[in-house]
């Protein structure tokens, strides 16, 4: 399984296209539109967009994904949140692009895409619908999880107390795993079990 990082060019968000045969990719968190793009660069066919959250930072390219018929997935408890007006006025407005949720997924449900299979974990916290996917040896966080950090609870949805047990329910998983999170640099889960501030 080869991950791709993108940082998004306006704002700290982190997308990452994953393959595992070189032709065919899930992108996870679809930040921009270019996303599309940079897997056309690199003779990347995008069957599947799995969303962490619905902050703007983190779907802004959604709508081109959508246009061109590639599905789109976020936790069930996402799914009217990334739509709502309570979404859309943070931080005095944002973008929300026009698209629809293929599907949604439920926490411990695992998904089969372009040959990869992702696992589902509910971690409320950040927001009300929040999501983790592990795939092979690796977390894709979000902003749930971040090194040396934690995910934000002061935006609509947002809790502290229901992140620091969604971080605790990453922790308590067999095994060490790689960390990509929403924001900044990458981590390991051991890293964080014996070095996080916030949980430790």
């Amino acid at each position: 399984m080869k991950i791709i990082k993108v940082l998004a060019q306006n704002f700290g968000c982190n997308s990452y296209v994953v393959t595992a045969d070189n032709k065919n990719a899930v992108v996870v968190d679809c930040a921009e539109e270019r996303l599309f793009d940079i897997c056309a660069e690199r003779g990347l066919k995008p069957c599947a967009v799995l969303l962490t959250h619905c902050h703007f930072d983190h779907v802004g390219g959604c709508g081109k994904f959508f246009k061109e018929g590639v599905p789109i997935y976020c936790g069930e408890h996402e799914e009217e949140l990334i739509f709502s007006d309570e979404n859309k006025n943070i931080f005095g407005g944002v973008y929300i692009p026009d698209f629809k949720i293929h599907k949604t997924l439920k926490d411990g449900e695992s998904i089969t895409l372009a040959g990869i299979t992702f696992k589902v974990l509910h971690t409320p916290g950040h927001t009300a619908g929040g999501v983790c996917y592990i795939a092979e040896d690796s977390i894709f966080s979000g902003d749930t999880l971040f090194r040396m950090s934690i995910g934000r609870s002061d935006l609509p949805t947002g809790d502290y107390k229901t992140l620091i047990q969604s971080v605790k329910k990453l922790f308590a998983l067999d095994g060490n795993y790689k960390v990509y999170c929403g924001h900044e640099g990458e981590t390991e889960l051991d890293y964080e079990r014996k070095n996080n501030p916030y949980i430790n």
